[in-house]
């Protein structure tokens, strides 16, 4: 018999990661009736409101806490920066002025905004991705 085609690692990588991101947006829309945006959770951390600080905090310690276990147990599944860490921290500071400006971040729309069927949702999403290529492409990005 013939054997069956396996699955690259990274494709189940990927699906095991994009199961959990969607499970942790179900969780805190089930258990606290929010979105999961990141931007939104960590913005509204400064200043924070005194009944968000805890849920707010716990969420982003739980990211951070995520990656660094990841990076300890398998450091192969982040890999190294392609680029400097100047220009990780310049896209990083645009990342974060473009989620203010369109009101949202990709785990808000992406996720947790498609998922609801928002019209402004998906057309954040197709703006994010036609830019997202547009820039990969004019940067070189393999």
């Amino acid at each position: 018999a013939a054997k069956p085609a396996s699955m690259p690692s990274s494709w189940i990588s990927a699906l095991g990661g994009g199961a959990l991101i969607g499970a942790a947006a179900v969780l805190l829309l089930l258990t606290h009736g929010r979105i999961a945006g990141i931007s939104g959770v960590i913005g509204s951390l400064l200043p924070p409101l005194p009944s968000d600080r805890g849920w707010r905090l716990a969420f982003v310690a739980g990211l951070a806490l995520a990656g660094l276990g990841t990076a300890l147990i398998a450091p192969s599944a982040i890999g190294a920066s392609v680029r400097s860490s100047t220009a990780v921290v310049i896209a990083g500071l645009l990342v974060g002025f473009g989620t203010r400006l369109g009101g949202g971040c990709t785990s808000g729309h992406g996720v947790c905004g498609l998922s609801r069927l928002s019209a402004r949702s998906l057309v954040a999403v197709a703006i994010f991705m036609t830019t997202g290529a547009a820039t990969a492409m004019i940067a070189g990005a393999s």
